[in-house]
């Protein structure tokens, strides 16, 4: 009689056994966060992270694919090279929110809609991948970022592929043929950080024009993540189930930056003009000088450097780069010979002002959106290379002396 009765109350009490199990297996909540840029030009887009959380035993574990060692003593060598290790790190919520505290950055998490199975799965994935063995990935710029990682992971973690909604603009300033520059110009130019967007422009080529899919702008960006995972569908269910500020701050204004590239080059070409008239008061002519070997040396030394990450970065993300064609750096051997003035030279810079006027004419249409202080610098480039091969040589000016006599 008490096995039967201990029978009867191990199997009433068995589906509230089963369901405990299985609620105690669900005790996970997997969050994509998503921080708002910063005013550092290596957090200006944003950063994605994921959020595991345990209730049952008190975990809560930011996974984050956007870790770097800057203290390494060949960084910036292996920085300029392309080869950048990046790593996964996990950390406690409480010190990856540190930052964004202190930062006064908005950090908003979307609590993802996963059964058990594929939580379970989608930590043992991210738990694997910060094995010394698994962590470190080669991180490139528009392809493979801490963005990309954790979309990649979510996608190989659902029983049923992720469907993304359009997420790329249909109309506006930037129609769907969105660009990776594009993408980059929005960022840059909420900051008004018109010099960090002149230098993109300068060393990124033409592969950063390319126009995005869908799903490239969902991997490239955060914010783009989050709107693309905001509709999301995994089958019939969608993949965000509730969408939560972790912090919240007041909006800044960011001040504007009226010492653009655009006014400073604009100046310094009026500056050029306004000594060139002037050229035969005392001083000016060597001032002339000077101006010329310095600033078509500078152009010369930012050529080299664009070719060098042109053929010598592991990544594409420099080829193809138009802005070569002003920024030439054969200017670095020409500048040893301007004091000489050989004929030679005054065919060089004729060929110099065709192609730089070539380049102001195309601005509109060239297949690489170059940056508008390019075409302050192409006038400084025409009118000065003008102005040398209009300049005697000395070959001339001996020819001049002997007919005068």
């Amino acid at each position: 009689m008490k096995r039967t009765a201990v029978f009867i109350l191990l199997l009433l009490c068995s589906p509230l056994i089963w369901a405990q199990t299985k609620t105690d297996s669900c005790t996970l909540e997997i969050s994509l966060l998503t921080c708002a840029p910063g005013t550092d030009l290596y957090s200006i887009f944003g950063h994605t992270a994921i959020r595991v959380q345990d209730t049952r035993r008190g975990m809560d574990i930011v996974y984050n694919y956007g870790t770097f060692d800057d203290t390494d003593p060949l960084f910036y060598v292996n920085f300029t090279n392309g080869i950048m290790n990046y790593s996964l790190s996990a950390e406690p919520m409480d010190s990856f929110m540190q930052e964004y505290q202190y930062e006064h950055r908005n950090v908003v998490a979307q609590i993802l809609n996963l059964n058990c199975p594929e939580k379970l799965r989608l930590y043992e994935s991210l738990r694997k991948n910060t094995l010394d063995q698994n962590r470190i990935y080669q991180y490139h710029f528009h392809t493979d970022n801490c963005t990309t990682r954790a979309a990649r992971i979510l996608e190989d973690n659902t029983d049923s592929p992720l469907v993304y909604k359009n997420i790329l603009p249909a109309g506006g300033v930037h129609p769907a043929d969105l660009s990776f520059r594009d993408m980059i110009h929005e960022y840059l130019d909420k900051q008004q950080d018109r010099w960090s967007e002149f230098g993109i422009d300068l060393f990124l080529g033409s592969k950063l024009d390319q126009k995005v899919t869908n799903t490239e702008a969902i991997h490239f960006l955060p914010d783009y993540l989050y709107r693309g995972m905001d509709g999301a569908q995994e089958g019939r269910k969608a993949m965000v189930f509730q969408r939560m500020d972790v912090i919240r701050f007041a909006e800044n204004k960011t001040s504007r930056q009226w010492f653009s590239p655009f006014l400073v080059f604009m100046l310094l070409l009026l500056s050029v003009v306004v000594v060139y008239l002037n050229q035969n008061k005392s001083g000016f002519q060597t001032g002339l000088l000077i101006f010329d070997i310095t600033f078509f040396s500078l152009l010369g030394l930012i050529g080299a450097l664009m070719a060098y990450l042109w053929l010598g970065r592991v990544d594409d993300v420099c080829r193809s780069n138009m802005n070569i064609l002003w920024a030439l750096p054969t200017h670095l051997i020409i500048v040893w010979f301007m004091r000489k003035k050989a004929a030679w030279i005054k065919y060089y810079f004729l060929a110099t002002a065709f192609l730089a006027l070539v380049l102001a004419i195309g601005y509109p249409w060239w297949t690489q959106r170059m940056n508008p202080a390019v075409l302050p610098l192409l006038g400084i480039i025409i009118f000065r290379s003008v102005c040398l091969y209009q300049k005697p040589t000395h070959d001339e000016k001996h020819l001049v002396s002997r007919q005068a006599a």
